[in-house]
C-alpha cells in the first residue's frame, strides 16, 4: 500500500502484570507478533508498559529497573526477525536520573529513546517523585544493552515520506505539546504512550484532545493507554486506544477489557502531506531546536486496505449529522444571497425553473433569502421555458412548484425562437448535434437576462459544482448568471439538501418536491421518447455523479493521483461498479476536468460552501491549456493490466 501513500499503524494495550517486566515482555512479544501478522508497520504500547505505570516507589528499586532492561533484551531477541517497528514504554536511567521513556525498536536494534517532557505532579499524579523531565536531560546518546542509542525529545524516525515522532501522556495535555515541534520538523505521524485513568467526563475530553491535536498538526495521532490491570488503590485505568488522522477518528478500541487488545488503521500519509503543502500557514515559527533523524525501514503490507471511504464524501453518514449539515449549508447559501440583494437595494430575482433538482434548490434558497430580509415572494420571478426536450412531468412540476411558494410564474416557449435561430445559422432542425442543444440553453439564458433587465432584477444561477467540474454546462448559456447559489454544491449533495427542505415543508409543497426528487437528471435538450418520457439522461452520457463526485473530492481535496483515486474507488465501489466501469468514467473525469477549465475561469460570483470550490477567485487557479497526458497515462497503464 505504500505506493498509494498508506502506512499501517497500530496500538497495543497489553494485559499487565504490575511490577513484573518479565511477564509483561511475554505478553508484549505475543502482541507484537500479532501486529506483524496483520501487516502493521509501526505499533506502540502504553506508557511504562514493561513495568506498569503505578509501581510508585518500586521505581526506586534496582531489581525492577534491571528486570525491565532484561525484558527489553528479551523483546529485542524475540522480534528481531519481524518486519515491524515497535514502541515500548519503560523507565530509563541516564545522567543520574530516571526518565519515563518511549523506546523504538526494530529487528533487534534500539532505534531511539524519547523521554517524557511534562511530568505531572498534581491530584492523583506524583511522577516527579520518581521521574525527571526531558528538559533535565544532558546526554544525547546512551549505551544500553551494548548499543549506542540516541536519546532526547528532538528525535524523529524517517522512511521517505513517512516520519514519526513520540510523546508521552501528559505531554499532550499541556499548552505546548512536543508534537507541535515534531510536526513542524516533519513528523506526520505521532505516537503517544499513555496511562490515563478514568473519571466522569474524561473519556470525551480525551478524545477531543487527541482529535484536535491531530487536526491542528495535520497528522495522524496514535494513542495507547494502560488497561484495567494497571488499576490500583484509588484509580482505575480503562485501556483506551485510538487512531486519528487529521482530526478524524479512524479506529478506537473497546475500553475496560481485561485481555490484551490491538487496533490498527491505514494512515494516508500522502493525503496528510498534501494538506500541509496547501496550508501555507502550517509552517509557522519552527524554532531553533536541531532535530535528529533516525533512518528506518517501514514494512509495506500487502493486505487489503483496512479503512473505508464514503461513497458520498460530500454527504455526512448519519441522518442527524446530515440534517445539521444541510441546515448549515442552506443557511450559508441564503445568507450570501441576502447580502448581495441588500447591496443592490433588494432587487427582484429571476430564475429559470426546469422541474429539476438544481433549479429547485436555487429557488428554495431565494425563498429563504427573501424571508431573511423581508421581501415579497412575488418578486421572485420563476420562468419556465419549455423546449424540444421538455416533458409534461417536468413542465407541470416547474409551474406548480413556483405557484406553491407565491412567486411570479412566467412561461416563455423557446421552440419557435430556436427554430428561427437555427434557420439563421443554417442548422438543420433534425440535426441533433451540440449546436442543436446549445441553441436552446443560450436562448433560455438570453430570456432570463432580458427579463432581469426589464424588471430591474438579478438572474440567479442554478448550476452545481459537479456540472462545473465536468464542464457539463453551455458556455454563456446555463454557465452564466448574475449570482450563483449552487456553485459549490456537488450534485450528490443537492439531492439531500432538497429532500431536507421538503421534509420540513407543508404537505402541498412536499408533494411536488418529492416528485422532482424522483425525476431522472437530464438537461432535456433532446426530444423525449414516443411515450413522452425523458430520453436524454445525463448520467448515461457522462457517467454516474456518485463516481464523479468521489473522483472530484479526492482529486482536488487531497491532490490524489489517478492511480490512487482508482484504487480508492475500487475499494469503495466494489459492490456497485466493475473495475472497467470505474476506469472508464475516471478517464472521462480527467479529460473533461482539464479541457473545461476555460468555462470555470469566467464563472459569476457564487458563495463558497464546502472545502472544495472551483472559482478562479477562490480555491482553483488553473491554466485552461494544461496538458492532462501524464494523468491519463497512469490510467492507460491500469487499462493494459486489466486487458491481460
Amino acid at each position: 500500500m505504500r505506493e498509494y501513500g498508506f502506512v499501517r499503524v497500530g496500538a497495543i494495550v497489553n494485559h499487565l502484570a504490575l511490577a513484573n517486566p518479565i511477564e509483561n515482555a511475554k505478553e508484549i512479544i505475543k502482541m507484537i507478533k500479532e501486529a506483524a501478522k496483520q501487516g502493521i508497520g509501526i505499533v506502540t504500547t502504553p506508557e511504562l508498559s514493561l513495568t506498569g505505570y503505578t509501581c510508585q516507589d518500586l521505581f526506586l528499586q534496582d531489581c525492577l529497573i534491571d528486570k525491565s532492561y532484561s525484558a527489553l533484551k528479551t523483546i529485542l531477541k524475540a522480534t528481531e526477525k519481524l518486519n515491524i517497528i515497535s514502541i515500548l514504554g519503560m523507565p530509563i536511567r541516564v545522567d543520574n536520573q530516571m526518565f519515563n521513556c518511549g523506546v523504538a525498536i526494530s529487528k533487534g536494534k534500539i532505534l531511539g529513546i524519547v523521554p517524557k517532557t511534562y511530568v505531572p505532579n498534581y491530584s492523583e499524579f506524583y511522577e516527579k517523585r520518581w521521574f525527571g523531565s526531558s528538559s533535565n536531560l544532558i546526554s544525547n546518546e546512551i549505551n544500553i544493552l551494548d548499543q549506542t542509542v540516541p536519546i532526547g525529545t528532538n528525535i524523529l524516525f524517517k522512511d521517505k515520506e513517512v516520519c514519526f515522532g513520540i510523546e508521552i501522556c501528559e505531554d499532550l495535555w499541556c499548552v505546548n505539546p512536543p508534537s507541535n515541534a515534531h510536526a513542524l520538523h516533519g513528523a506526520n505521524i505521532i505516537f503517544n504512550l499513555s496511562s490515563s485513568n478514568e473519571v466522569i467526563g474524561k473519556y470525551e475530553y480525551r478524545k477531543n484532545l487527541v482529535s484536535m491535536q491531530s487536526a491542528k498538526t495535520i497528522s495522524a495521532y496514535i494513542y495507547a493507554s494502560s488497561g484495567i490491570m494497571e488499576s490500583t488503590s484509588d484509580i482505575l485505568f480503562s485501556g483506551a486506544s485510538m487512531i486519528y488522522e487529521s482530526g478524524s477518528l479512524l479506529k478506537e478500541n473497546e475500553r475496560f477489557s481485561v485481555d490484551s487488545n490491538l487496533i490498527y488503521a491505514d494512515i494516508d500519509v500522502s493525503k496528510i502531506n498534501n494538506d500541509r503543502n496547501k496550508n501555507i500557514s502550517y509552517m509557522g515559527v519552527v524554532g531553533d531546536e536541531q532535530y535528529r533523524y533516525v533512518d528506518i525501514k517501514i514494512a509495506d503490507t500487502k493486505e487489503n486496505l483496512s479503512r473505508t471511504y464514503p461513497e458520498y464524501p460530500f454527504v455526512p453518514k448519519t441522518e442527524t449529522r446530515r440534517d445539521e449539515r444541510c441546515k448549515e449549508i442552506f443557511t450559508i447559501q441564503a445568507s450570501a444571497l441576502a447580502r448581495r440583494l441588500l447591496t443592490l437595494g433588494k432587487p427582484k430575482c429571476v430564475i429559470g425553473i426546469s422541474g429539476g433538482l438544481d433549479s429547485t434548490l436555487a429557488f428554495l434558497v431565494i425563498v429563504e433569502a427573501f424571508k431573511k430580509i423581508g421581501m415579497d415572494m412575488k418578486n421572485i420571478i420563476g420562468v419556465t421555458m419549455p423546449g424540444f426536450g421538455t416533458t409534461g412531468r417536468t413542465y407541470n412540476n416547474a409551474c406548480k412548484f413556483v405557484l406553491e411558494y407565491g412567486a411570479t410564474l412566467k412561461e416563455v416557449d423557446i421552440k419557435a425562437a430556436c427554430i428561427q435561430h437555427m434557420k439563421d445559422i443554417g442548422l438543420d432542425e433534425n440535426d441533433r448535434s451540440i449546436a442543436y442543444e446549445n441553441t436552446q440553453a443560450r436562448e433560455r439564458t438570453q430570456i432570463l437576462m432580458d427579463i432581469a433587465n426589464k424588471e430591474g432584477g438579478l438572474v440567479i444561477g442554478t448550476g452545481d459544482l459537479s456540472e462545473l467540474a465536468l464542464g457539463w454546462c453551455t458556455y454563456n448559456g446555463d454557465h452564466m448568471s448574475m449570482y450563483s447559489v449552487n456553485t459549490s454544491i456537488p450534485k450528490t449533495l443537492v439531492r439531500y439538501l432538497v429532500r431536507w427542505v421538503a421534509d420540513t415543508s407543508e404537505e402541498s409543497k412536499k408533494e411536488v418536491i418529492y416528485d422532482i426528487l424522483d425525476t431522472p437528471i437530464s438537461p432535456e435538450l433532446l426530444p423525449p421518447d414516443e411515450a413522452g418520457n425523458i430520453l436524454q439522461e445525463t448520467e448515461s452520457h457522462i457517467g454516474p455523479y456518485v463516481l464523479h463526485d468521489f473522483f472530484l473530492y479526492h482529486f482536488l481535496r487531497y491532490g490524489a493521483t489517478p492511480k490512487k483515486i482508482y484504487y480508492l474507488a475500487q475499494n469503495t465501489f466494489k459492490n456497485s461498479f466493475t473495475d472497467e466501469e470505474i476506469l472508464k468514467w475516471l478517464k472521462v473525469f480527467i479529460k473533461r476536468f482539464f479541457t473545461q477549465q476555460f468555462k470555470r475561469n469566467c464563472v459569476p460570483d457564487g458563495v463558497k460552501v464546502g472545502s472544495i470550490s472551483l472559482s478562479p477567485r477562490g480555491d482553483l487557479r488553473m491554466p485552461s491549456d494544461a496538458s492532462y497526458q501524464i494523468w491519463l497515462k497512469e490510467l492507460e497503464e491500469i487499462e493494459k493490466e486489466l486487458e491481460k
